[in-house]
């Protein structure tokens, strides 16, 4: 479909209210106490409850921007089961929402429109950082540079909390790709994982694209056992798809699969990151 500021704003809201009916269901479950018996000192929920209030102040933002063009909430399930599989898992949905402004801010046509969305972004990224850091011990950021995940990609990421959508909403410049499964999500450099997915176009050769910051890896998968080796050189959080070519720019024709979400952790004493 072509690509207007309009549909990107569908786009962004759609997320938007993904990450608000995370935060508002997680913190409706879990009270204070739940995180003290978790081991969280109280101002961890106290954060939260801020981000809760941003989240929601997008959405009453993006919905007015597009007035009566603005979707509808959708239905949605996330896995998490007491605080701390909820803050794991705060720390991917915020990182894809941050990488799904990145990757749109460039289809953005009016100026208006982008510095909003870059107002937006450098939020979601500060969150981020926070949730990182600050309460997970790892990493604030995962490099110079932040990765940026074209709509399709993100979409990948977050529609397996989705359940159900309005029939009214409007349809989404997104293309609904196979999902990814991979044997380790914090793999060593090195070593071989196995990977599970549909391949119904029949593509080979195939490779695992390894996105991290404005570089691409790729790794050949083995067709034989859909194997693959991890490359070196991976930091912080790295997005995973399969592809049908090393072509670049990657683009929707050649995702096989939707994303995965690597993690390469380090903290203030990593002498690598020191020497690059």
């Amino acid at each position: 479909m072509a690509l207007t500021d309009t549909n990107i704003l569908q786009y962004a809201l759609t997320l938007e209210y993904l990450e608000s009916s995370f935060y508002s269901g997680a913190l409706q479950k879990f009270d204070a106490q739940d995180f003290a018996d978790a081991g969280f000192p109280p101002w961890v929920r106290g954060r939260f409850e801020q981000i809760e209030t941003n989240e929601m102040t997008h959405v009453k933002f993006l919905q007015e921007a597009l007035g009566s063009a603005a979707p509808k909430p959708c239905t949605y399930s996330f896995p998490y089961t007491d605080p701390p599989s909820f803050v794991a898992l705060s720390m991917a949905i915020e990182g894809v929402g941050a990488a799904a402004y990145l990757g749109a801010a460039q289809y953005i046509s009016d100026k208006s429109v982008l510095n909003a969305a870059g107002s937006i972004l450098a939020v979601e990224q500060r969150q981020a950082g926070w949730i990182s850091s600050s309460v997970l011990k790892v990493q604030p950021w995962d490099g110079p540079f932040e990765t940026p995940l074209g709509f399709s990609d993100a979409f990948s990421l977050a529609a397996s909390y989705i359940s159900d959508c309005p029939s009214s909403n409007p349809p989404l410049p997104v293309v609904t790709l196979p999902v990814l499964a991979v044997s380790s999500m914090s793999p060593q450099p090195g070593s071989t994982i196995s990977l599970t997915f549909n391949n119904p176009n029949k593509a080979s050769p195939t490779f695992l694209a390894w996105l991290s910051g404005l570089e691409v890896v790729f790794t050949p998968i083995d067709d034989a056992s859909w194997n693959t080796v991890v490359p070196d050189g991976l930091h912080g959080t790295v997005y995973v798809g399969v592809v049908s070519s090393e072509k670049m720019p990657i683009g929707d024709d050649q995702m096989v699969t939707g994303l995965a979400i690597m993690q390469f952790p380090f903290d203030s004493m990593a002498p690598e990151l020191d020497n690059e």
